[in-house]
């Protein structure tokens, strides 16, 4: 068994790594960046190195600096991780030239499988169902349409090295099809040093599923059941889940079967990942083969309890798997929400900051008997930096069924505390609480069918509304108690609080009446109900499980000034508790309309400006391209709106904006 690993990544997946490493009695070593200097992992490993500035570029994926780090620590072996230097088949055999193992599959597997033309050559002539396209590399944006016409509309424009969302783009025509050729090759050469393109038939409302695959240098490979990955943005997964909620044994049967069949036909050991796209009639189509560890290999491994790593570890050191196929077991259901840095209500666009609070909920057994799990690579304090992936966390719910683990998810991600940047968290909370997910009813689509016009947050309805109204009458409450205790012990006189006050929520004035009681308040509603609500909560306290009625919800609480700001299942809402007479003054008060910027183009994320295409004086037409930002390698495409003429151009390509930034204005 190996002495040292090295891993040869950063953040969420590296403290993973390093979690099973130190089980197993294996000695750890980190590498990082300037960026990283601080960062968990570097803290977690036994030792750590230095590899180069803040991109990439210039350390995670230099394989000298990698090696020099190997050879400056005697490492035995390196962990790869997932991205970065994961499936480079130059860094396997350089790994294999010093005679350092690679916990991972072979290189002609990595070579094979990692170039996406190659792959679904491969795959079809082992038997694999494979999607119809164009198999060749593409030389232009003209040769692209042509290809993409004869195909037929909609088709995915993919890159031969992309993973991880870049470098895809899904085109409905040629005008499409031309821009989305030129954004996949930018992408793909940024992020992975290879522009080549091809393109393939996008199958209209898919699903994407996955199989877990694991195989020995013995000869023995196995599949451990499938992954819904459906929930997307920007074909990026979002939310993923053990088992499918749309397989049935049959279908299973036969794509873990494939699955096996195309590994073992690349020769394949370690765990990978076997992608496919499935229809509505479950006929399932190749998509590719991921040579390393899924960033969704929790939920595989909550169900199963074969800890991924660890057998990824001990294939390397050329240990026979210790389990056959009959072996493998599904147990219950499990759900994992990727928390990303990225603000749902611009249309998921990377967001970077400080985190100033960062508390994850409790991990491992609840009350319920759910287990939740937290895979994460950051801390209160630190930040997220422009350089990577905008991910913070995976949360992951595990539980007997499947509607068990998404209550119990929606519960997790309610004591989830997160501020100082833009997040998705709001959007995780909906999501739980919709009724088509929650009946399994999931596309790729999913996310542009929900949203159409983007996500804008959760409005409470009625019941929601009325248990949030009580708990803001029951904060004001508190405040108001605690202000009459400090009141009457600098004076002569105690402040009376009292009972009759008036609740303005979601657009919603009530006139409530609050009466204490010995274990609970009652707030009584104009139409008579009667609600009893309960909390331990104090002024200052962020997060505090309320008891309305029969019900605890875990709600975050901020005041400012007057304003209760409530968060709780994606809702977000701005309650005031105000005494009648305040209330009544109140309603004479002006508003304050904010700034008009519908002639500006502002920077949506934090980025740098790769292209104006436009100058002052230049008319514009609707959907016309008038820049290109670029934020954590993603390139996105800013249009015009609308008709007009451009007054001046505010920023240059190669500028760095942050959020909100001029980006130009028109007449």
């Amino acid at each position: 068994m190996f002495k040292k690993i090295l891993i040869a990544n950063r953040g969420e997946i590296a403290c993973r790594v390093i979690k099973t490493a130190r089980r197993m009695g294996i000695a750890t070593v980190a590498v990082y960046s300037d960026a990283d200097a601080n960062a968990l992992h570097v803290a977690m490993a036994d030792e750590a190195v230095h590899i180069g500035p803040a991109p990439s570029s210039q350390s995670y994926i230099v394989i000298d600096r990698i090696i020099e780090a190997i050879r400056k620590t005697g490492a035995d072996a390196v962990h790869p991780g997932y991205g970065f230097l994961s499936e480079n088949a130059a860094f396997a055999a350089a790994l294999e030239s010093e005679g350092v193992g690679f916990i991972g599959p072979p290189v002609g597997a990595i070579e094979a499988m990692g170039d996406k033309i190659t792959s679904k050559k491969i795959a079809a002539d082992a038997g694999v169902s494979t999607v119809p396209g164009h198999m060749d590399l593409i030389e232009d944006a003209d040769e692209a349409v042509r290809i993409a016409s004869a195909i037929g509309y909609p088709v995915m424009i993919k890159a031969s090295a992309g993973g991880g969302g870049k470098g895809m783009r899904i085109a409905w025509n040629d005008t499409e099809a031309r821009e989305g050729f030129q954004s996949s090759r930018n992408e793909a050469k940024s992020s992975f040093g290879d522009d080549r393109i091809f393109i393939e038939k996008f199958v209209d409302q898919p699903r994407h599923i996955e199989i877990q695959v694991l195989g020995d240098q013995h000869g023995n490979t196995l599949y451990l059941g499938e992954r819904e990955c459906s929930i997307q943005r920007r074909n990026q997964k979002v939310i993923e889940e053990a088992p499918s909620p749309f397989l049935d044994e049959a279908t299973r049967k036969a794509m873990g079967e494939q699955a096996v069949a195309l590994a073992k036909a690349v020769g394949y050991f370690s765990a990978g990942t076997v992608e496919f796209i499935v229809d509505g009639d479950r006929n399932f189509y190749f998509l590719e083969m991921n040579t390393r560890l899924q960033v969704e290999h929790p939920v595989t491994e909550l169900v199963t309890g074969i800890d991924l790593v660890e057998q990824m570890i001990r294939i390397a050191a050329g240990d026979p798997l210790s389990f056959g196929q009959n072996d493998i077991r599904r147990d219950g259901w499990a759900i994992e929400s990727r928390l990303y840095a990225e603000d749902p209500y611009r249309n998921f666009l990377p967001s970077i900051g400080r985190l100033s609070r960062y508390r994850p909920p409790v991990e491992g057994r609840q009350d319920s008997g759910a287990i939740i799990r937290n895979d994460t690579g950051v801390f209160e304090g630190g930040e997220i930096s422009i350089h990577y992936d905008p991910m913070i966390a995976k949360l992951c719910s595990w539980a007997d069924d499947r509607t068990t683990a998404i209550d119990a998810m929606g519960e997790a991600l309610d004591a989830f505390e997160l501020e100082g940047i833009g997040h998705n968290l709001p959007f995780l909370s909906a999501v739980m609480g919709q009724e088509r997910f929650r009946a399994g009813t999931l596309t790729t689509a999913y996310i542009v069918e929900e949203f159409p016009d983007g996500f804008s947050g959760v409005q409470p309805d009625e019941a929601a509304a009325t248990k949030l109204a009580a708990v803001a009458a029951l904060i004001n409450q508190i405040v108001q108690q605690r202000a009459g205790e400090i009141s009457g012990a600098i004076g002569n006189h105690r402040r009376v609080v009292g009972q009759d006050w008036i609740v303005t929520l979601a657009g919603r004035e009530q006139a409530v009446k609050i009466e204490p009681g010995a274990d609970a308040a009652f707030v009584i509603f104009p139409r008579g109900d009667r609600v009893a609500v309960a909390s331990g909560w104090v002024p200052g306290q962020s997060l505090s499980t309320f008891r309305v009625d029969d019900e605890a919800m875990a709600v975050k609480v901020n005041l400012i000034g007057s304003v209760i700001r409530l968060r709780w299942r994606g809702m977000d809402v701005s309650a005031r508790v105000r005494s009648p007479r305040i209330a009544e003054l109140g309603r004479l008060m002006p508003l304050k309309l904010p700034p008009d910027t519908s002639k500006m183009m502002l920077c949506p994320m934090p980025g740098v400006i790769t292209f104006i295409a436009v100058k002052a004086g230049d008319a514009v037409q609707a959907g016309q391209t008038l820049a290109i930002v670029e934020a954590m390698k993603m390139e996105n495409v800013l249009k015009a709106e609308k008709q007009g003429v451009v007054k001046n151009v505010a920023a240059s390509a190669g500028q760095s904006l942050a959020v909100d930034g001029l980006i130009m204005e028109f007449e």
